[in-house]
């Protein structure tokens, strides 16, 4: 009976929680509607403290921004928006509006053909996405099977074999496509620069040589950590090391 009690007492949190999260995302449009935007911001942070995160919530957070021009946490919110949503062309427009805002252009190091061919095929979908794709031909692979074992008719039999062998090639296809999503997902740690104006370093402390200047909005990907220092490579393949006050992450979801 403790369970029951516990288990009711648990929903009821959750609809509360969630009745609320709704309430406060309302207040949001409509603070948005009325050019309210830092109120707005108050009302899709307090969603966010309540641990909900979503697609939705990250660009309309990154819109308000947007119309303040606040270029680090516009693009900031974009880019968490295209992790949960990559394929959404809206997201990606008013990211690149956002992006022309910033005072760095890196250029991205140039990719051989077999390299653009790779990336084009293996980010056709997430992990998930070929994960799911995977269980699908596996499926189709044991409903095939079984089409073999119990169908009668000789063509029957050799549609179904057929047919079942190529959901199992496609099926370890998409189990290996997810592997190598995976890893390329999980090697990648993105952050965007929040400062206006930082001097990257030659080492992790304050007395190293300044190598380059990046400004507010820059997005990077971080190699390494010391103490209270980041090292970090650019697009066209520039390293450095940048204090962790100076940057957010993009993946702590």
């Amino acid at each position: 009976m403790r369970k029951v009690y516990v288990l009711i007492a648990a929903l009821l949190l959750f609809n509360l929680a969630h009745s609320q999260n709704s309430q406060l995302f309302a207040q949001a449009t409509k603070h948005y509607n009325k050019g309210e935007y830092s109120d707005a911001i108050k009302n899709y942070e307090q969603i966010l403290e309540n641990g909900v995160h979503s697609a939705a919530l990250y660009y309309n957070l990154a819109n308000c921004y947007y119309k303040q021009n606040a270029i680090g946490p516009s693009i900031y919110y974009y880019e968490k928006a295209l992790l949960l949503n990559p394929y959404d062309n809206e997201i990606k427009n008013n990211l690149k509006y956002a992006q022309n805002m910033r005072l760095d252009a890196v250029e991205e190091m140039p990719q051989t053909e077999i390299a653009k061919a790779y990336r084009s095929v293996v980010n056709i979908f997430s992990f998930d996405g070929w994960a799911y794709t995977a269980v699908l031909c596996i499926a189709l692979f044991v409903l095939g099977y079984l089409a073999y074992y119990f169908l009668r008719h000789a063509s029957h039999k050799r549609m179904a074999f057929i047919t079942s062998v190529f959901a199992l090639v496609l099926g370890l296809l998409a189990i290996l496509l997810a592997y190598l999503q995976y890893q390329e997902y999980t090697s990648d740690n993105p952050a965007i620069v929040f400062a206006k104006e930082v001097k990257i370093t030659a080492e992790p402390n304050s007395t190293s040589e300044a190598i380059f200047i990046l400004h507010e909005g820059t997005k990077v990907n971080v190699l390494d950590s010391l103490e209270e220092w980041q090292k970090i490579r650019l697009a066209d393949g520039q390293t450095g090391w940048i204090k962790n006050e100076n940057i957010k992450l993009l993946k702590d979801f």
